[in-house]
This record gives C-alpha cells, sequence and structure tokens, in this order.
C-alpha cells in the first residue's frame, strides 16, 4: 500500500467516544464525499476499511445504511456508496442542518458541539477526500474538496486550528493543502495518525542524514580535485626546474618540498606541511611552493 492508504488505514480505526465528535466524523465523510447535496450525495474510496467505516458512522449517526457497488479496477476496487431515494437524501442532510435547496455547500459549524468535533471532523474530511505524499519523494497534504465555499471553509477551520493552508484549483477541484513537513507531520498527529507521522519523521532523517553525506562527500571530492589539480602545477614547475638543471641550486628547504610534491600529488598542503622536516605549517608551504613556481617562470622566461 501506498503511504497514505497506511495513514487513512490508521485513521479508520479511531472511533470517537462522544456522540457529538461521532457525527462530526460522519459529517465529515459525507460533506467532503464526491457529492453532498440533494441531487447526490455518495462517496467514491479504493479503501475498503474507510467505506465499512462510512457505512457504520451514515447507520449509526443518521440511521440509514448506504449501499455500496465494488466496480473491478486494474490495481484496486472501487467502493462507491450513493443514496438513490430522495427522501433518504433529504433527512441526511437536515440531520447536519442543510437543506435540499440549499444553493452552496458550506460547512454547518452547528455540528461542531464540542472543543474535540473540529478535529473529528476533520479526519472525517481527509478520509473521504484526503491525501499524503509518500516523504521519500516530497511533502504534501491535500484535501480535493469539489465545492468551492466549501474549500474556503475548510481552509478557514484548518487555519483556527494551527494549520494555515493554502488553496488551488486543479481538474474542477479545489486542493486545499499543506507543504511544510513539519505542519505536516503535526497534523497527522493532530488527527490521529501518530504512526504516519513517525515514520516521516524517521524519514526526514534519514533523508538529512543521507544529503549530509553527500555533501561532505562531494566537498572531499572537490577538494582533492582541487589537490591533484594544484599538485599537478607545482609538479610541472619543479620539471621545468630539472630540465633548467637548476634543482641543486635550490635552497635545502625548497628542495626537499619540490622533491616531496612531485613523489605525492594526492597530499594536501597541511599533509606536505606534516611530513616536512621540521614540520611547516600550511601557509608556510603554500609560501614555498609559490616560489617555487616564480623560480620555473624564471627559468620560462628565459
Amino acid at each position: 500500500m501506498s503511504f497514505s492508504s497506511d495513514v487513512k488505514l490508521e485513521l479508520t480505526d479511531i472511533l470517537p467516544d462522544k456522540p457529538c465528535c461521532r457525527a462530526a466524523q460522519a459529517y465529515g465523510m459525507l460533506q467532503f464525499g464526491h457529492a453532498f447535496s440533494g441531487r447526490e450525495i455518495s462517496l467514491q474510496t479504493e479503501q475498503e476499511a474507510v467505506a465499512r467505516l462510512y457505512s457504520f458512522l451514515v447507520a449509526k449517526v443518521c440511521g440509514v445504511t448506504p449501499p455500496v457497488e465494488e466496480t473491478l479496477r486494474r490495481r484496486a476496487t472501487l467502493h462507491s456508496h450513493a443514496f438513490p431515494e430522495a427522501a433518504t437524501r433529504t433527512a441526511i442532510l437536515e440531520r447536519f442542518g442543510h437543506s435540499p435547496s440549499d444553493i452552496s455547500v458550506r460547512l454547518n459549524r452547528a455540528n461542531l458541539d464540542c472543543d474535540h468535533c473540529a478535529r473529528a471532523l476533520l479526519r472525517g474530511a481527509f478520509l473521504s477526500c484526503g491525501a499524503v505524499t509518500n516523504p521519500e519523494r516530497d511533502y504534501h497534504l491535500e484535501f480535493s474538496v469539489p465545492y468551492y465555499n466549501l474549500s474556503r471553509d475548510l481552509l478557514a477551520l484548518l487555519g483556527e486550528e494551527g494549520f494555515p493552508a493554502k488553496m488551488v484549483s486543479r481538474n474542477g477541484s479545489y486542493i486545499v493543502y499543506l507543504k511544510e513537513s513539519e505542519r505536516i507531520e503535526d497534523c497527522l498527529t493532530y488527527l490521529g495518525a501518530s504512526h504516519g507521522a513517525l515514520e516521516m519523521m524517521s524519514v526526514k532523517m534519514v533523508k538529512s542524514i543521507r544529503n549530509e553525506t553527500n555533501r561532505r562527500l562531494n566537498c572531499e571530492s572537490a577538494n582533492i580535485d582541487k589537490t591533484v589539480a594544484a599538485a599537478g602545477v607545482h609538479a610541472d614547475a619543479v620539471r621545468r626546474i630539472q630540465a633548467a638543471g637548476a634543482l641543486d641550486s635550490l635552497t635545502p628547504e625548497l628542495r626537499q618540498l619540490a622533491l616531496l610534491r612531485v613523489e605525492n600529488p594526492d597530499m594536501s598542503l597541511r599533509e606536505l606541511g606534516a611530513a616536512l622536516d621540521p614540520p611547516l605549517s600550511r601557509s608556510g608551504v603554500n609560501h614555498r611552493l609559490q616560489r617555487l613556481l616564480a623560480i620555473a617562470d624564471e627559468f620560462s622566461n628565459k
């Protein structure tokens, strides 16, 4: 299963104890499903556990059991719930303070009776229309809402609960989303998917360590490349001095460093300094190498 499916499966195990919260979660699943109006109330999901919870909550809160139709797809079974009778749809709408004649679908906050009802409603909404990306690839949590005004109400409710989300239109739906990894982790924990949040944190930690390791390796590789390139320049200078027959005319300190540089092209300046007798600082080694380069240039210009 996908990461998003695992999160939803974890959330389906949560059934609020208080009747008001149970009704709020049912309201969230109903209103944020495929449709919620006098013409149609329906939910479509590929997760059997979500379909079962939807049937249970609607039966418990509204007193009707939605019929389910299963459609076989290439990779999964689509579970579709719909209420074909207008009287049943009307009863469900009125249970939550709506009417079949409503022009716009809006969130009725009268269904949030206690301090925990908003959490239950948002959990139901996520089960019906939510998704979260695998943190191995990206950080993105979204609600795909079919109604504009309802999406604005969801945006406001999320902000009130501490999750300032953003909204965009996509393929006829309104996407309310979070992008920051910390906010997504907090939101998953808030909804009740603590295992999903911990997995996300773990993946993010591994990615951070991997990125830091790659950064260090790249940095070390770049330093080695620079060292080898510089060593090539130094070795070429020593060869020009040798070709001029002037190597023995160098001071003992310069001659020692010149031979050491040619024999050890992969040594850093600090390592060259430590190998000299007596040892020399990095800046001291660099100063002597610059003198060798200047001497080599003098012979090349003659």
